[in-house]
Formats: C-alpha cells, structure tokens, sequence
C-alpha cells in the first residue's frame, strides 16, 4: 500500500538531550510512530556546514589533508568546515576556503546542499565552487593540522576510484561538478 508522505510522518511525543557539545548535539527523543505505536529516536544535531572545490585554473584544485581522529586515518578532501552560530553559508565557505588553504576567491558558486547522514543527524552541507584565487596566508584553528595541494581534477577523481579519497563531501562535490547535466561549465 502506497503512503502519502502526511501519512508516513513521525510525530514527537518527547525530546531529551543527552548531550551538548562545542560542535554537536545528542538527542533521544521518543516518537509517535504512523500507526500510533512509539519508538526511540537517537540522533546528532548539527549545525550545518560547508565544502568548497578551490579551482586554481580549468584543471586543477586544492585539496586538503588531515588526520581525522573518528575513522583514526589521514584524509584528502574539499576544504569545508561547520557554520558558527549566525553565521552566513557565504560567510563561513570564505572563511574555511581562506583559513584551511590559504586562498580567497573572486567568485563562488552554489552547487549543491545535501544530508550526509539522514539517519542520524539532521546536518545539511553545502558545496561550493571558487574561482578567481588569490593566494594569501593560511590561518587555520589552533586545533588544525593541515595541509593543502593543488592537483588535477583527473588525479582527484582516479583517488576517488583508487579509494585514496573516501570521504563523502569530497566524492559528492567532485562527482557533482564532473557531471555536466547538473553544472553548466559556461557558468563559471
């Protein structure tokens, strides 16, 4: 039997945060399920963050490589970060591209928004592409380590295959901007 999506919403009966932390939130929160019954929902609230592809020309970009303390590996990806309170998406992808690279761009375009993890946390990120670089200090957080390497577009996606790049914002922002029926190249 075929839902309408009124009739596969989950209502909230009760919320309790379990945690409350300088980059993220834990939430149990119990819920009326379609049918009346009530389940448990445990998930990450996250203030939304966003990714950047630094185009240095036509065919090449910046990447970024760090150790990622979760998955205990060093990453390349998009250079990105979290959205501070208040803070303007504009805002934040100049301040991450210029904290985490070094570069600040003359143009910056909107490519998509996506839910990483919609099971478990309502984290919306957002990627950007820029152009137009300048290159300036880097001035990334005090608890950053980092370092940036331009590549070709042709060598980032062979990581993607290889698995060298695994990191999810990474491969959606590259797969995305390769794909021409989404982006218009003339657009840029």
């Amino acid at each position: 039997m075929k839902r309408s999506p009124m009739e596969m919403i989950e209502k909230i009966s009760a919320c309790r945060r379990v945690y409350t932390g300088r980059a993220v939130n834990f939430s149990v929160d119990t819920i009326v399920l379609p049918d009346g019954k009530k389940a448990t929902r445990e998930f990450m609230e996250h203030p939304g963050a966003v990714a950047v592809i630094p185009f240095i020309d036509e065919k090449h970009i910046v990447l970024v490589r760090q150790y990622r303390y979760p998955v205990k590996e060093v990453t390349w990806e998009l250079p990105a970060g979290k959205i501070d309170p208040g803070e303007k998406i504009q805002v934040c992808v100049k301040r991450e591209l210029e904290e985490e690279t070094g570069y600040v761009a003359a143009r910056i375009r909107k490519l998509v928004s996506f839910w990483p993890t919609p099971a478990f946390s309502n984290e919306v990120l957002h990627i950007f592409a820029a152009h137009g670089l300048t290159e300036r200090n880097k001035c990334p957080d005090e608890d950053e380590f980092i370092e940036h390497k331009i590549v070709s577009l042709t060598q980032a996606l062979s990581w993607i295959k290889t698995g060298k790049i695994r990191d999810s914002k990474t491969i959606i922002g590259l797969l995305y901007w390769t794909c021409p029926s989404f982006v218009r190249k003339g657009n840029i």
